[in-house]
């Protein structure tokens, strides 16, 4: 089974080709001119999608060594994400596959992330515990299955990546926030500074509304005494709201271990490329002694390998799509139970 994937959430254009449980190509290119605006700006992603697609198809068939001809189902994200951009990906997608007279199957965006421990050698175990985070989402699953999927718990408020872009603007660290909060604590100091973890109603789900704010105090409190914080402030800083947020992420996995025993825990998205956090879960997974999987840095953010795998266990599940099957709105699945 030969897979050709499309992602285009976001602001990153990617494409990929599966053959089989093989990665043949898993190109991407990311719109870093944001960094100008301070965030993703929807309009000028969706132009960058339509100018780097083509371009991306080419070039993942050249390394590959396969045409069209050789595909047998072409797939894409049909949401969660910016529509706009969505639109991009999901339509040339299918126009190429309506055109070469291939199947079709739209990948729900959080899915593709879902599964994308199995893009590494050691592959999760079911029933596998996911802990998916990124600049839009917080979400703590129990994977059953391929097509059982349970959502455990999600934020009430702000998601963590957002709290990390948030945070690093506050300290005038720029966008995206991830790295530069990560650079900047690694020179921090413990115990400078210390920031709360939320208790919410929901046993698994998190806040990090909060948090931010605490860290938007403290700022406010520093700039009384000078307008412009010390580099050493903003390391001590960004250190305590790291170790906050990881902390708070860790807490609820543990306590979802305890209650689910999971053969396995994974960690995915955007903000598991976080070195704190992918070295809190590997602890957590060593102190439960299961085994606990994250991907490379270049399955963590957006990208159309994980779109290919989804793709390929819907596939196998023996489910169908036509070329009428709509975008998704939102985070919803169909796999998803309470």
């Amino acid at each position: 089974m030969r897979i050709l994937a499309f992602e285009s959430s976001c602001d990153e254009t990617s494409v990929a080709i599966l053959d089989g449980d093989e990665i043949k190509a898993n190109l991407i290119s990311s719109q870093d001119f944001h960094t100008l605006y301070g965030g993703v700006v929807p309009e000028l992603s969706s132009r960058a999608h339509i100018q780097r697609i083509n371009p991306l198809l080419k070039n993942a068939l050249e390394i590959s060594g396969f045409t069209l001809q050789d595909i047998d189902i072409v797939a894409a994200t049909a949401g969660p994400g910016l529509i706009g951009a969505l639109m991009i990906g999901l339509i040339y997608a299918k126009g190429l596959a309506f055109s070469t007279g291939k199947k079709f199957i739209p990948v729900n965006h959080i899915e593709g992330h879902t599964f994308s421990g199995f893009l590494m050698e050691q592959k999760p175990r079911f029933p596998f515990l996911c802990l998916m985070v990124s600049g839009g989402h917080s979400l703590l699953f129990f994977v059953e299955s391929t097509t059982k999927i349970q959502l455990l718990g999600t934020t009430i408020d702000d998601a963590v990546g957002e709290a990390f872009d948030k945070v690093a603007k506050l300290l005038g660290l720029g966008y995206p926030g991830g790295p530069s909060i990560q650079r900047y604590a690694l020179s921090g100091k413990k115990g400078v500074y210390h920031f709360p973890k939320a208790n919410v109603q929901g046993k698994y789900d998190f806040s990090f509304s909060g948090l931010k704010t605490s860290v938007l105090r403290q700022v406010q409190k520093l700039k009384t005494h000078n307008p412009l914080l010390a580099e050493e402030q903003k390391s001590d800083i960004a250190f305590a709201f790291q170790d906050s947020a990881v902390s708070a992420l860790i807490d609820k996995t543990k306590l979802a271990i305890r209650d689910y025993h999971p053969a396995s825990i994974t960690l995915v998205g955007g903000v598991a490329a976080n070195a704190a956090l992918r070295k809190a879960f590997f602890e957590l997974g060593n102190t439960f002694s299961i085994p606990s999987i994250i991907p490379r840095i270049e399955y963590c953010g957006d990208n159309a390998a994980m779109i290919a795998y989804r793709a390929k266990t819907l596939a196998e599940a023996g489910l169908k799509y036509g070329f009428d099957y709509e975008a998704f709105p939102s985070f919803t699945s169909q796999f998803l139970t309470a």
